[in-house]
């Protein structure tokens, strides 16, 4: 599997060359452009983290009646890593890294989000952690990617 994965991300990382922004594609809503680069960023981090051995089990998890979502959810060996993914695609200074927009609001709001995974899966005796995904895109060049594991406790 571990071929297929690493296949896979070298067309992901191939066609991300010059960027995952999605500037250049038309769009006269920025908002929709902002969601489009997010999807990239979430499936060039996916076909990264496969590469480099983890098990995904789900993408985009979501609880009803709670804000937002979990990005990525896979194995890391025997631990279950509860991943957070960040993409920005502004030049250097202007908004800071991306992992800085993982703030103790959203750390809280995730916390509860997988506390609400392991107990729908009956995962309570499993290790797991919260792994934040970073990747800074620049028009024109590759993406510079961060993987800070273990980024935060619940």
């Amino acid at each position: 599997m571990r071929i297929v994965s690493s296949l896979v991300f070298g067309l992901v990382e191939w066609a991300a060359r010059n960027g995952l922004s999605a500037e250049s594609t038309p769009s006269d809503r920025p908002q929709q452009s902002r969601h489009l680069t997010g999807i990239r960023g979430e499936t060039f981090a996916y076909w990264y983290l496969r590469r480099h051995g983890y098990v995904m089990v789900c993408r985009n998890f979501r609880v009803p009646g709670l804000k937002g979502e979990i990005d990525l959810v896979g194995f890391d060996g025997p631990v279950l890593a509860f991943v957070e993914v960040k993409t920005r695609t502004s030049k250097p200074g202007l908004s800071g890294l991306p992992e800085d927009a993982v703030t103790a609001d959203k750390r809280r709001f995730l916390a509860r989000m997988a506390r609400q995974f392991l107990a729908e899966r009956k995962l309570s005796t499993a290790k797991w952690r919260f792994d934040v995904f970073a990747i800074e895109s620049r028009a024109g060049s590759r993406p510079v990617v961060r993987l800070h594991k273990g980024a935060f406790t619940n």
